[in-house]
Order: structure tokens, then C-alpha cells, then sequence
């Protein structure tokens, strides 16, 4: 038998020999036992259990159909929709746009829309949070395939497919909590939008416990948008053709989320966009705007929405 061996045995034999012992220690006496008070176990809570399925319906109204910083109806449109998701992994999701005016069929000759839809929209994609530790926070990661269904109004316009990959950090040092998003289109232009977004939220309303979520959130936020050449060009007016990609729109934000109960939110926001950084980028939003109509000639807009969340 070797050295090693002999003094592995030894080792283990002393530590049960001292368990042995520290047992003996702690079992009282018969007199001791009468008097003893019952132990109180402290209770344990088990982790939170995942889901097996899980589901999210929603619907808002945007006073404005906005895309990149620029305008893609005129008038409001309400946006319903639904998701269900996998053991907190996978999910597939639904979302519909409603015109409510006839004025957003204007532009491309549709006519009255007013109460129809105009787009909807399939999607499948992985999403999932992962804890990085105190400092970095948690990251979120969402990547999923949309098919774009259009309603056949106008001869020539054609689906869409998008390759959408979003990731965000939270709770952890970066009290300006950045948000990235990448957006690819697969079908009508090939163009890519990217999005850098940073915000923060700010808790009016505290929730009952330490563990609980707030009761009412505001969020500011500012977020700069970039697209390459053929993203920009899929956007130019009808009259002019602009093959210049670049810095596109900014927009600042602020969204209250007030959560009414365990699984309804209400929500509200309100935003100012505008393309800064490049005169040939803002007279090319100008341009598309302007054929809106009077009053819509300009490169910025404010905007501003309404929704409710309901989980399950």
C-alpha cells in the first residue's frame, strides 16, 4: 500500500472519528431534553419554478406608424398581438397593424384603410436572461425570424423577412442601462438597421416587498439608429434615390409602465426623433415625410402611445 494511500485512509478515518464525537456532544440529557425548547427550522424557499408554457396578449395605439425616424402612416394605428413561450427559452409570436383613418391609405393610392389591417407579422426566436454576477448585471438576449405578411392593396408590394437580434444589460453597474438592436432584412431591400439605446428606470411607486417589482416606472431613454446603404435607400422619397448610409434617427424617450396587478401592465410613452448628424440623411426624411401631406415636411416628429399587457 502506498504513502498516499495510507494517508488518505487516515485523513478520512480522522474525520468521521471527529463527526462521531461532535455527535456525541450534541445529544442531550434526559433532564436536558425535558427542558429543551422545541427548534425552530428555518423555512427555505424553494428557486422560482420555470414555466412550462407561458403566454402574453397585448395591444396598443401609436399616434403615429414612425419606421427609422421616418413616417409610415400619418394617422393612429393600433397594434394587438400575442406570444407563447417555451420553458422561458423558446417562443412564437403574432402582431397585427390596424389602420383606424383612411388617411394612411393616401400615400401609394390604397384608398380608405381606415379599420383594416395592413401588415401581419409571424415570428419564432430563442429568447433567455442570464445572471452575470453582482457588477455585470443580467443580460438579456432575443433572437428571432419574422415573416411580414402585407395584405394585397398595391401590386407591388411585397413580404418581408427579418433576422432580429436584440441584447440588453440590467442590474448591474452601468446605471445607464444599454440596449442593442440589429435588425436584418432578408427579402425586399437587404438593408440593416442597427439601434443603440441607453436608459434607465426610475421607481415612483415602490411594490410591497423588497422582492417585488415597482408599482410605476418611468423610463428615459435616448437611442441613435444607423442603417447601410440600402437600408436608406429602400427609405428615400419616390422622387430621389439617396445611396448614402451613415448615422441615422435619434430619438429620446420617456415610458411610464404601471403595473396595475401580478400579470396586467398599463403603458404610455411619449418620444422626439430627429435625424442630427447627417444633412443628407435629414433631407432625405424630409423629403419621404413631405409626401404625407401638409404638414408632415419636416425631418422631425413627435409621437406618443398608449397599451396594455396582459400575462399568463
Amino acid at each position: 500500500m502506498s504513502i498516499k494511500t495510507l494517508t488518505a485512509a487516515f485523513l478520512v478515518a480522522g474525520c468521521a472519528f471527529g463527526a462521531m464525537a461532535d455527535e456525541q456532544k450534541s445529544v442531550p440529557t434526559t433532564a436536558e431534553a425535558k427542558d429543551a425548547k422545541p427548534v425552530e427550522l428555518e423555512k427555505v424557499d424553494d428557486p422560482e419554478e420555470v414555466k412550462p408554457v407561458s403566454a402574453e396578449f397585448h395591444i396598443g395605439m401609436d399616434s403615429r406608424y414612425m419606421t427609422y425616424g421616418m413616417i409610415d402612416g400619418k394617422d393612429p394605428i393600433v397594434v394587438p398581438g400575442a406570444k407563447l413561450t417555451l420553458f422561458d427559452w423558446v417562443y412564437f409570436g403574432v402582431e397585427s397593424i390596424f389602420d383606424v383613418t383612411k388617411g394612411n391609405g393616401k400615400r401609394g393610392g390604397y384608398g380608405n384603410r381606415a379599420g383594416r389591417w395592413t401588415t401581419l407579422d409571424s415570428m419564432v426566436g430563442l429568447a433567455h436572461e442570464f445572471e452575470l454576477g453582482e457588477k455585470a448585471g443580467t443580460l438579456s438576449v432575443d433572437f428571432n425570424y419574422m415573416y411580414e405578411y402585407i395584405e394585397r392593396y398595391h401590386s407591388n408590394m411585397g413580404d418581408t423577412q427579418y433576422l432580429n437580434l436584440e441584447l440588453g444589460l440590467s442590474d448591474g453597474i452601468f446605471w445607464l442601462e444599454p440596449t442593442l438592436w440589429i435588425e436584418r432584412d432578408l427579402m425586399a431591400d437587404e438593408g440593416t438597421y442597427v439601434n443603440l439605446n441607453l436608459g434607465h428606470d426610475f421607481a415612483l411607486i415602490d411594490g410591497k416587498g423588497e422582492d417585488d417589482d415597482p408599482v410605476l416606472v418611468f423610463r428615459p431613454s435616448v437611442g441613435q439608429g444607423f442603417g447601410n446603404t440600402q437600408r436608406v435607400r429602400g427609405y428615400s422619397p419616390e422622387v430621389k434615390v439617396y445611396d448614402h448610409g451613415g448615422v441615422m434617427d435619434t430619438c429620446i424617450k420617456g415610458e411610464f409602465t404601471w403595473n396595475v396587478y401580478d400579470h396586467v401592465s398599463l403603458s404610455a410613452y411619449v418620444a422626439y426623433s430627429d435625424f442630427w448628424f447627417d444633412s443628407t440623411m435629414r433631407e432625405c426624411a424630409r423629403e419621404r415625410n413631405a409626401e404625407w401631406g401638409k404638414g408632415c415636411d419636416h425631418s422631425w416628429n413627435f409621437y406618443g402611445g398608449v397599451g396594455v399587457s396582459v400575462e399568463f
